[in-house]
C-alpha cells in the first residue's frame, strides 16, 4: 500500500494510478476527507501542490468541493466500467465545467543545494486545485488506451478503481500488499482446512 509519510495517521492511499483515481480511494473502507487536516495531507501527498506548499487558507468548503468532484468523477469511471456512460451525463457536464478552470501554475526554482525543485507560482486555490484533478478524469477518460487500463478491484468488498499497468494488463487489486495479500492469506487458510480436514 502506497501512503505518503506525511498522511500515515490518515491512511492516504496513493497506489490508483491517476490522481483522479486517488481521489475516489478516498471513501474506502471509510470517508477519509472527514475534516480540513486529512485533505490537506491529500492534496500534498497526491502531488498536486509541491511539499510546503501553502495550505493554511483551506477550509471546510474545500472538503464539500473536493468530494462534490469525487462523486462526479466516481459515476463517470464506474459507469464506463458498467458500460452505461450516457447514464452520466449530469456527472460529465460538472466535471468538463471544474476543469475549465487553470489548474496551479508550477514554476522551477533552485533549491537550497541549487538543485531545481517545483514550487507553484502562488498560493493554490480549491477551483484550482479541483480542475487539476477533473482535467486528469477527462484525460483518462477520453484516453482510449488508458481508460482500457481500468479495472475495479477483484478483493472482496472493495470498490477501488484503478489503472492496470501491468506487463500483460493481469492486475487484480488495487494493492497487492492490501487486498492481494488478504486474497492470499484467505486462500492459505481454505487450503489448510481442507488439508487438514
Amino acid at each position: 500500500m502506497a501512503l505518503a509519510a506525511a498522511t500515515a495517521p490518515y491512511e492516504l492511499r496513493f497506489d490508483a494510478g491517476r490522481v483522479c483515481l486517488d481521489l475516489l480511494s478516498t471513501t474506502h473502507p471509510e470517508e477519509r476527507l472527514d475534516a480540513v487536516a486529512p485533505l490537506r495531507a491529500w492534496i500534498i501527498g497526491s502531488g498536486l501542490v509541491p511539499p510546503g506548499s501553502p495550505l493554511a487558507h483551506a477550509d471546510a468548503s474545500w472538503l464539500a468541493g473536493f468530494r462534490e468532484l469525487r462523486g462526479n468523477v466516481g459515476k463517470l469511471v464506474r459507469g464506463y466500467l458498467a458500460i452505461e456512460p450516457r447514464a452520466y451525463d449530469p456527472a460529465l457536464a460538472r466535471v468538463n465545467d471544474v476543469a475549465r478552470t487553470a489548474p496551479p501554475a508550477p514554476r522551477a526554482v533552485r533549491g537550497e543545494d541549487g538543485a531545481l525543485v517545483r514550487e507553484l507560482a502562488g498560493r493554490p486555490e480549491c477551483a484550482a486545485l479541483l480542475a487539476a484533478i477533473a482535467r486528469d478524469a477527462v484525460e483518462l477518460l477520453t484516453d482510449p488506451v488508458a481508460r482500457a487500463g481500468l479495472r475495479q478491484c477483484e478483493g472482496d468488498n472493495c470498490p477501488i478503481v484503478y489503472l492496470d499497468t501491468s506487463r500483460g494488463r493481469r492486475r487484480r487489486w488495487c494493492s497487492s500488499e492490501v487486498c492481494g495479500n488478504r486474497e492470499r492469506v484467505a486462500r492459505h487458510r481454505r487450503r489448510t482446512a481442507h488439508s487438514g480436514a
